[in-house]
């Protein structure tokens, strides 16, 4: 009980009320794609014939419908890059509160875009709700973190991953031919996205700013106890507002760090090159094109429309009970462990899997092989790369001023990932100015809480999609020569951390 001390009926209801709302937009609009391709093919082709009179040929529509997946991916980098001064400009509630707009054009254009007869309505909509999923990536778990008590934020920040694995089940099961997967209804099974925005709408509203946002950047201190006080049901937040005081006072002693100053310092530098090659590692594994397309891939495999959709509704659900159960084991088995046994598992399964589709043509039976190799490689990547663990390569003092300064670099290339820190105790380091704060290793992992966006792989899901059956053997071949490359360097003694 003692763990779980704090978790007010109020904190619970902001927690659902910030996670859902946003988690789920990037999860289910992740997914959604994937089961109503052929219908989605089918109405670009029809469109196509409508305005030029001959048909749009496979090339065309399969290069269509590529952008019209990864669109969403493109707009998630512009949203991601936006985070930081959405954070500071309006708030972390104000931003999510505000970034609904995005959702309300998405779902517009969307959800119209089939009685428009444009396809180009469903990109834009895309793009569009793609911005929101991005700026919701960084806004929510900063949120989550802030509002949460310090020894639940661990706990609360997986949330957000969570909802995203159960939001990508949905939309796979929501399209279903029995259920909004036809012809008729597979608009509708975009303009849902709009649900979970209207839930966030009405709900929080009703919850406080985050009590760091008011207190450090708006200087309010009355206001910043009153909504401590509403979350922990309690009038005794003293020592939490302290430690935010000593926290700000701590933040402007700690001196910027420039991409030049890490790149440069070798105590930087070393932990630098391993928070890319994690993040690498995860969004190089070719997982996109396993969420985006494994309906397409279960089909290319030989399975019947039928079983390759059966297929799908399996692997999201293995993918959900994997992401929980990962939560139990980053802790037990640590970080390092489940990152490499990750990736070599997944490097496996693309060789299996390149096998398969090689030689399923003389043994029909590899077909069912492929599956067990598509699913065990998303069971490997739910209990494997873990991105979370990429600000604990730094020392706390260096979290904050080096995430900020060159989160908007690698955002182009990976993932925008911001860390701040508690810091409470003070103690001089030969390599930083004496004024500047440390904490002990253990405070760090206690109370570092971090926010991360994934950019998805656009490239590789714009381009699997046009290959054709040997250049997606090959290419499958190719990410497997990617994760050997990136699960050698990873074991590097450098980097030791769990």
């Amino acid at each position: 009980m003692k763990r779980y001390k704090g978790l007010t009926s109020h904190l619970v209801f902001a927690i659902a009320a910030g996670a859902f709302g946003s988690s789920f937009q990037h999860g289910y609009n992740t997914g959604v794609t994937n089961i109503p391709q052929l219908l989605i093919q089918k109405f670009i082709n029809d469109t196509y014939y409508e305005r030029y009179q001959e048909e749009a040929g496979d090339n065309t529509v399969t290069f269509i419908f590529s952008i019209l997946v990864s669109i969403f991916c493109v707009g998630g980098m512009a949203g991601a890059l936006l985070t930081a001064f959405v954070a500071e400009r309006f708030g972390r509630k104000g931003g999510l509160l505000l970034n609904n707009v995005f959702v309300i054009l998405a779902a517009i254009f969307m959800g119209s875009s089939k009685a428009a007869n444009s396809y180009e309505m469903l990109i834009i909509g895309r793009f569009f709700i793609g911005f929101n999923s991005g700026l919701n990536a960084g806004l929510a778990p900063m949120y989550l973190a802030e509002i949460s008590p310090l020894h639940l934020r661990g706990a609360v920040g997986t949330i957000y991953q969570l909802v995203i694995t159960i939001s990508i089940l949905v939309s796979q099961v929501l399209g279903l031919p029995q259920i909004l997967g036809t012809e008729d209804r597979w608009p509708f099974l975009f303009a849902m996205t709009l649900v979970p925005s209207i839930f966030m709408l009405v709900t929080l509203p009703f919850c406080p700013e985050s009590p760091k946002y008011i207190l450090i950047t708006q200087g309010r201190d009355v206001s910043a106890q009153k909504a401590l006080t509403w979350l922990r049901g309690t009038i005794e937040v003293h020592d939490e507002m302290d430690e935010m005081r000593a926290e700000y006072e701590a933040m402007k002693l700690v001196p910027k760090v420039t991409l030049h100053e890490m790149w440069h310092n070798p105590v930087l530098r070393t932990p630098l090159f391993i928070s890319v090659m994690v993040m690498l590692s995860q969004q190089l594994s070719g997982i996109n094109a396993a969420i985006f397309f494994s309906t397409d891939i279960f089909l290319s495999a030989g399975l019947s429309d039928a079983d390759a959709l059966n297929a799908t509704l399996g692997m999201g659900s293995i993918n959900v009970v994997m992401t929980i159960v990962s939560l139990f084991l980053v802790e037990q088995a640590g970080r390092r462990t489940l990152h490499l046994c990750g990736l070599g598992g997944m490097m496996t399964m693309t060789i299996l899997l390149t096998i398969c589709l090689a030689c399923q043509k003389s043994a029909p039976w590899l077909s069912y092989v492929s599956i067990i190799c598509v699913i065990t490689f998303v069971v490997m990547f739910a209990i494997g790369p873990v991105i979370f663990a990429s600000s604990e390569c730094f020392r706390c003092v260096y979290v904050f001023p080096v995430y900020d300064s060159v989160g908007s670099v690698l955002v182009i290339h990976i993932q925008m990932c911001t860390g701040n820190q508690e810091q409470n105790s003070r103690r001089n380091n030969s390599h930083l100015p004496t004024e500047s704060l440390s904490v002990s290793e253990n405070t760090c992992k206690e109370r570092m809480w971090n926010r991360t966006f994934v950019q998805q792989n656009y490239v590789f899901t714009i381009c699997f999609n046009n290959l054709k059956q040997i250049e997606k053997e090959q290419l499958i071949t190719l990410v497997y020569h990617i994760d050997w490359e990136i699960y050698k360097c990873l074991l590097l003694p450098a980097m030791t951390y769990r």
